[in-house]
């Protein structure tokens, strides 16, 4: 099972990296600020759930029941990002 700490820095680096690509979008599309800084606070919103989440599994006594846990952290990582790069495309889409 990975360390909690990889799990924490995944986390951190996976919204760094949808927090990057809000800034940069912020540069080509500065008429649409406002939804793009919304994307960049449920980012950050994310990651502060996520972190309460692996700061305190449910049981802490079964093995199994903590990394199904942390796999379903994970999950819910991949989900959400993907999710806010989805709303990011649609909102620099070129018309």
């Amino acid at each position: 099972m990975a360390s909690l700490r990889d799990i924490k820095k995944e986390i951190d680096y996976t919204v760094n990296e949808v927090v990057y690509d809000c800034y940069l979008s912020l540069g080509f599309h500065s008429d649409k600020q406002d939804e793009i800084i919304a994307i960049m606070q449920g980012a950050v919103d994310m990651r502060n759930n996520l972190m309460e989440l692996v700061n305190n599994p449910a049981e802490k006594h079964n093995p199994s029941l903590v990394r199904k846990h942390y796999a379903y952290i994970r999950a819910q990582l991949v989900e959400r990002t993907e999710e806010l790069w989805g709303k990011l495309s649609e909102i620099c889409k070129f018309e």
